[in-house]
Formats: structure tokens, sequence, C-alpha cells
């Protein structure tokens, strides 16, 4: 069983983040559930790399002294599966935003949609989405998009080593990706869709792997608090 020493010297904790929750309410729901079991007025905690609210999966939490070890998980290969949806753009290139174009769908096959993939393996540039947490001028991307403000973004050099196709059923289209650090799904969704000519937008995310660390392994929020309050 954890004590308060275990927590303040470093654990790494695999948090399986639910649908639509932050990745802070996440790392905040764990701080007030160790916070209040050993009565500590403060507990340094921190997550190595969010994730979206609208994708699931894993999410690394460290608390106490490993808070240290954040910026080399940040930097581990990660693993995706989800889907995207052809046919369609969304300004955020996911859902969080309406559709804003429709594209015909006629000219694709099961063949050119696999066969797509090879664009994106290796060492690409890729523009992040305005909808992100980048910031620019202090800002975050995502409040000057809110504003309605345009905002020129460089492209930056990621690498993608395995993009694999998992089923097909048009307009969805499900895959498994597995990516360097600073990737954006969403971003390689609408590219993906450019390059179909048909529009694409990520309809669904969910993280399965950073580094050797494995969804499987993780727990929820909830299931964590539970547990750690139930102990002893």
């Amino acid at each position: 069983m954890e004590t308060a020493d275990d927590f303040l010297n470093g654990q790494i904790l695999l948090i399986d983040k639910p649908l639509e929750w932050s990745s802070f309410q996440a790392v905040n729901a764990l701080k007030w559930a160790i916070r209040k079991k050993f009565n500590l007025k403060k507990i340094k905690i921190g997550h190595a790399g969010t994730l979206d609210p609208l994708a699931t999966g894993l999410l690394i939490i460290c608390t106490g002294k490993f808070t240290k070890k954040i910026p080399d998980l940040q930097g581990q290969i990660k693993e995706y599966t989800g889907s995207f949806t052809l046919g369609a753009t969304t300004p955020s290139f996911d859902m969080e935003t309406d559709v804003d174009k429709t594209y015909p769908l006629d000219h694709l096959d099961e063949a050119m949609i696999r066969d797509t993939t090879k664009q994106f393996i290796g060492e690409i540039e890729q523009v992040p989405p305005i909808f992100s947490a980048l910031k620019k001028d202090g800002k975050r991307l995502y409040e000057l998009a809110r504003e309605g403000k345009e905002v020129e973004l460089k492209s930056r050099k990621i690498e993608i080593f395995a993009f694999e196709i998992t089923q097909i059923k048009i307009p969805k289209v499900h895959f498994r990706i597995v990516c360097s650090k600073g990737t954006y799904i969403r971003s390689l969704a609408h590219d993906f869709g450019k390059a179909l000519q048909s529009g694409a937008y990520l309809s669904s995310l969910r993280r399965t792997k950073i580094g050797d660390f494995d969804v499987i392994n993780a727990v929820t929020p909830l299931d964590f608090k539970q547990k750690l309050l139930e102990k002893g």
C-alpha cells in the first residue's frame, strides 16, 4: 500500500483519461484524492503530455520528485488508434467544431485509402491545428481561433513510424498510428483527407501507448480515487 512518502518521493501513475475530461481535470482529481487521503497541504503533480477532451486513453501522471521525469516521458514515441470521417472538414480538424465543407466520396476505394497512408510514413512537415494549446504572442491558439483571428502557423518536422488502416466503412476509416512527440493526429486527419481529395476530420482518438507504458495497465481517475480512499 502506498504511503504519503511514496507519492512525495515520486510515483508514475498510468491513467485512462475518460472522454470529455481535460488532462488538467484528471491531474486535479488525483491531486485532491492524494491530499485528502494523507492530509497533505500540497503535493507536486503533473502530466507528461496533454490529451484533448475529445480523446481518451493513456495519460502519464507523475507525483513528487518524479515530476522531474516529465520532459523525458513527453519525448517518448506514442501510439494512437481511432477513426477519421471522410467527406467533410471542420475548422478544428475534429468534432469540437461543426462541419464547414463537404466533399464527394464516389472516387474513393479501399486500395486508394490504404495506399495514401504511404505518403505520411517517415519524417514529414506538419502544420499544427489552429484549435490547439500552442501559444502565439502569449495567447493560446484556440483562444485566437475562437476570436476569429487569422494566424499564420509554421510547419514543423514530425515522424510517423507506422500508419495502418485497420477498418474501412466509408465514410469512417479506422487507424493505428505510431508517431513522434509533437504530432497532431487532427492535422494528420486533415492532411489525409486533402491527399484523398475528399476532406476528413478526426472523429475518435485513443492514446494506447507512450514509450513502454500501455493503456491496458491504466486505471480511470475515479477508479484511482476509489482504490486510494478505500485503502487502510
